[in-house]
């Protein structure tokens, strides 16, 4: 994992480039347009691959700032609702909300008011007859599940009803070397390319589960009563909101020291892949400011996964040896990984791990001063621990009421 500093997009020196990205004349390098796009993830990614971004959508008029900022040669718009029609692109990324879609969320499903707006985006696609090459959506894994699969069912009709092919994978961010359990569903669509050879050919199989031993240890200490989030060498999910219904951080155990502690909104925009400070275009130190800009990095998409994906997606490959020939379930919950090419839909028997890239050790990737989790939030935390049926270390129990003896 390279430690240089990420490039961004070159400045434009006028407002044409952005013009004829609107209009529909395409850049001469391949381009992206990204809805839902959060703080720039996905089409950071592609940037790294080599893409042009020409236009960006996102509603938080905060995450609009840092894509102003990190993205200067993009036309921005606010709302997806709003766009005429889609601008000609050789990408099309959406990363679209998950709110209705997430195992901790609402639960809603597809058709609720957050995750419901795909249905805008498939509309913008089934105006445009002609592209793009490259459809890629991105969204939580308990979206094959929900509802016995019906977002899944849903997107991927509405897909062959206009002529795409299709494959998805559930993808483990730490394939790609960062110390961050984040398991993400990536499906891509085209009308001219088989997606599979992209998307489902590399596969290296999941590592065998790592022991504790001395390995710093992640955990979202605002639950305890039903889940940990426990992961070692490694924090879980950074998400934008808890049980608490809080932009808040994980906390990570040091058993070597005995520290129990949360990252810093720095090492967060690291473990995303992105540069420290990405977010940072909120610098008058508030609470609210901070919130903000944890719940944007918890929303965002891993950099190191999405440059994978526009690498292959750069060069596409033209054959793919299926393997399994399992059918999809006519009901119920759908595979991790599946496809549909010449009028045939399977399941895929591949893992979350397309890759193994060095992994990083979390303690010492983090270089960013640590903030102890308060005594409050220990003993809080503790409490829902020990009244609860869940099975976690003893010696992470005792460092826990240690840790609140000493903390402030």
């Amino acid at each position: 994992m390279s430690k240089t500093k990420r490039k961004l997009p070159a400045a434009q020196t006028n407002s044409k480039q952005s013009r004829r990205a609107i209009s529909g004349e395409l850049a001469s390098r391949p381009t992206v347009v990204g809805l839902f796009a959060g703080v720039g993830g996905l089409e950071a990614g592609f940037h790294e691959a080599g893409f042009e971004t020409s236009l960006l959508c996102e509603i938080d008029s905060t995450a609009r700032q840092v894509l102003q900022t990190r993205f200067p040669g993009a036309a921005i718009e606010s709302d997806v609702r709003a766009l005429a029609r889609l601008p000609a692109c050789t990408v099309l990324t959406a990363g679209f909300p998950c709110q209705d879609l997430s195992q901790v969320g609402r639960r809603q499903g597809i058709t609720g008011p957050n995750s419901g707006l795909i249905g805008v985006l498939l509309g913008l696609l089934k105006d445009r007859k002609v592209g793009p090459e490259w459809v890629v959506i991105e969204n939580v894994p308990f979206m094959l599940n929900l509802h016995g699969g019906l977002a899944i069912r849903y997107i991927t009709s509405a897909l062959e009803s206009m002529g795409f092919a299709w494959a998805y994978r559930t993808v483990d961010a730490r394939a790609f070397g960062l110390p961050q359990r984040r398991r993400r569903v990536l499906l891509v669509a085209s009308r001219v390319h088989d997606p599979r050879p992209s998307l489902l050919a590399q596969d290296v199989g999941a590592p065998e589960t790592r022991s504790r031993g001395s390995h710093a240890c992640g955990f979202y200490w605002t639950e305890g009563n039903t889940g940990l989030g426990w992961a070692v060498n490694a924090v879980p999910p950074l998400k934008g909101g808890s049980a608490l219904h809080i932009p808040s951080p994980p906390a990570i155990w040091f058993p070597r020291s005995g520290l129990i502690a949360m990252p810093s909104i720095e090492d967060a925009e690291r473990l995303q892949g992105f540069d420290a400070d990405w977010t940072s275009v909120l610098q008058d130190g508030s609470r609210e400011s901070r919130g903000k800009r944890w719940r944007m990095v918890g929303n965002a998409v891993s950099v190191p996964m999405a440059t994978w994906l526009a690498g292959r997606l750069a060069r596409p490959l033209s054959k793919f040896q299926a393997s399994g020939e399992t059918s999809l379930p006519e009901t119920g919950s759908w595979p991790s990984a599946a496809w549909c090419y010449g009028r045939k839909r399977r399941a895929a028997d591949v893992s979350d791990w397309p890759v193994a890239m060095e992994q990083l050790h979390l303690a010492p990737f983090l270089k960013h001063p640590l903030q102890p989790l308060s005594k409050r939030a220990t003993n809080g935390f503790l409490s829902r621990l020990m009244r609860s049926t869940l099975n976690y270390d003893p010696q992470f129990a005792e460092a826990l009421a240690q840790h609140a003896k000493q903390a402030e």
